[in-house]
């Protein structure tokens, strides 16, 4: 997806981002947007329940979603797609998701540097207020031509 300089737009790109790989197969979605922040959502499904007699999403695609919000944030805010590598992603769990409840997370790119991002958001199932899970992580951006590394 070539895109010229300031002209990352999250509704666009997850059209593309979305439909492939990891984040395809658990289904995320695009859910909202800002200057710096995105919101994307993780519908409840079956096959995604952690515990089986609590009907409640497993931690792992949460931490997924979290990991996408994040670098959506980051390309939303620097205005374009840069390569990026998760180098720290710290996610703190308050409570289980509620049963059979999509998880939608928000997430901020609140400062970038020449070779970081730094990003905070929340899970949660409905209620901002009351989230299943806090997250702060920093991320490598990656400069140049990757494709010859």
């Amino acid at each position: 997806m070539a895109m010229s300089e300031k002209s990352f737009d999250p509704r666009q790109a997850v059209k593309l981002l979305l439909r492939h790989g990891h984040s395809a197969k658990l289904g995320l979605q695009y859910h909202d947007h800002g200057e710096n922040w995105v919101d994307l959502e993780l519908p409840w499904r079956e096959d995604l329940v952690g515990e089986v007699d609590r009907k409640i999403l497993a931690s792992g695609p949460i931490i997924s979603l979290l990991d996408m919000a994040s670098g959506l944030a980051i390309w939303t805010t620097h205005g374009t797609f840069v390569a990026i590598a998760t180098l720290d992603l710290r996610v703190d769990y308050q409570r289980p998701a509620r049963p059979q409840t999509a998880v939608i997370a928000h997430v901020e790119c609140y400062r970038l540097t020449k070779s970081a991002a730094f990003v905070r958001g929340i899970a949660h199932d409905g209620d901002p207020g009351d989230s299943v899970a806090t997250m702060a992580g920093v991320f490598m951006t990656i400069g140049g031509d990757t494709r010859n590394v």
